[in-house]
């Protein structure tokens, strides 16, 4: 229907997630006309995940495709050697199971030459990177998948220095499922548009941010480590496989490979405990190439008059603060509410997020007062020994910001007494001790 495909392109535009905009490379310049798309997801796009990470799609909408919707010419000589070669490797690639995953297509080295000729003959380039997990088909820290590969940042960088010798400009579009390695490349092109996979109208999709016909309003529900090792499970994952006794050699390479017909028993140890994600970065000061809760907007944002009410716990606490358009373009900001807790008796993070709000479309000069409401349950963690939530007594920072490092206003409230949440029966005890990942106190 009609409805929902307007549904779709309207979710998928508000969802991504613009990290750098370096010169205001984008939204496209009123004069941009050609448009040199590089990288097979440019033509062949990847609208979901497998197995159940996919979407049931009624057709889709390529890059190439949702420029020329939007009105762009896109380089022809450029396309039609990208289609004839997409269209032979597939040919050649062996048949893919249900369970495996899918082949991928190595990208075309794009030379010097072939560079500079599109920038001669094109107002501005696109660079896009595809990458496609999901059930039945894990991600893996190696080249190709976390990491670029050679051929991959050869490509950015060839085409990013042959349009910047003509005076244009080169953004990189990732369409991708979960995090990348951005820190060893990211100096390179003008900007970078996370899309992520956005179902049948991905192209429209991102055709309407780059064109300026939405301001991205996307923010980052994942840390984009600088290298995989950062990541605080990365020396546990993916565990082992397990001797049962009949044969079977404990084999992390085996533990890797997620499918729903290995019959070998494997397991892994959750030792990261409660710093998952950025409670981890943040709280161990580890530097991240894109923090939680980042994005870009075409236009800027203040945070004013933070108000917080009562000062002292009691049941539930109100806080607004007041989120103003500075800019010179209408759009939308993501205000997010973070708490810190006092230190006690149970381990927390240094701060975790209590909630979010995305403001209307704002015109410049607008303002939007933005309201949380937090009670006990929301300030509460998880005790063992007691099997209860519980929020301890003490002073509590709340803070609310554009990012979990990019903290705008903040203020404090007190806890007089220690508060039981809720109760829990005692169940699903581990077997053995687990050695979690823990701060000195």
């Amino acid at each position: 229907m009609k409805e929902h495909a307007e549904l779709a392109r309207n979710a998928g535009a508000e969802g991504m997630v613009l990290l750098k905009n370096q010169d205001k490379a984008l939204p496209l310049a009123k004069e941009t006309r050609l448009i040199a798309a590089f990288g097979n997801s440019s033509y062949n796009i990847i609208t979901g995940g497998t197995g159940s990470g996919d979407v049931n799609e009624a057709y889709s909408v390529s890059l190439v495709d949702g420029l020329k919707n939007a009105g762009y010419s896109v380089n022809e000589e450029l396309l039609r050697m990208y289609e004839s070669y997409i269209k032979d490797a597939k040919e050649k690639l062996p048949e893919t199971g249900f369970f495996e995953p899918p082949k991928t297509i190595a990208e075309i080295e794009v030379t010097s030459a072939l560079a500079t000729k599109m920038a001669d003959n094109s107002d501005y380039a696109i660079v896009t990177i595809g990458r496609n997990s999901g059930e039945g088909y894990d991600r893996s820290s190696g080249e190709g998948d976390f990491n670029l590969t050679e051929s991959e940042k050869r490509m950015i960088r060839t085409v990013a220095d042959a349009f910047h010798k003509a005076g244009k400009k080169c953004a990189v579009i990732l369409n991708v499922g979960g995090v990348v390695e951005t820190a060893s490349w990211r100096g390179i092109p003008d900007a970078i548009l996370l899309a992520w996979q956005a179902g049948q109208e991905t192209g429209n999709c991102i055709a309407d941010v780059i064109s300026g016909k939405i301001n991205p309003s996307g923010r980052l529900a994942s840390t984009f480590p600088i290298r995989y090792e950062d990541v605080p499970s990365s020396t546990n994952f993916p565990g082992k496989v397990l001797d049962t006794g009949a044969g079977d050699q404990a084999n992390t390479e085996d533990a890797g490979v997620s499918s729903p017909l290995r019959s070998k028993p494997s397991e892994v140890e959750y030792r990261e405990g409660i710093y998952v994600g950025y409670r981890y970065y943040d709280s161990f000061n580890v530097e991240t190439a894109y923090e939680f809760g980042y994005g870009l907007s075409y236009t800027n944002f203040e945070y004013n008059n933070l108000m917080l009410g009562p000062s002292k716990f009691q049941d539930r606490l109100t806080l607004s603060i007041d989120i103003k358009n500075t800019g010179d373009t209408a759009g939308m900001e993501v205000a997010q509410l973070y708490i810190s807790a006092p230190a006690g008796k149970i381990e927390k993070p240094d701060k975790e997020l209590m909630d979010f709000s995305k403001t209307g479309l704002l015109a410049p000069g607008e303002t939007q007062t933005i309201t949380f409401d937090i009670d006990a349950r929301d300030l509460a963690s998880f005790d063992t020994a007691s099997s209860s939530w519980i929020a301890e007594a003490g002073e509590y920072r709340a803070m609310i910001g554009a990012s979990s490092r990019d903290i705008r206003q903040e203020a404090s409230f007190i806890v007089d007494k220690e508060i039981i949440a809720k109760t829990e029966s005692k169940a699903l005890t581990p077997s053995r001790n687990i050695e979690e990942l823990t701060r000195e106190k």
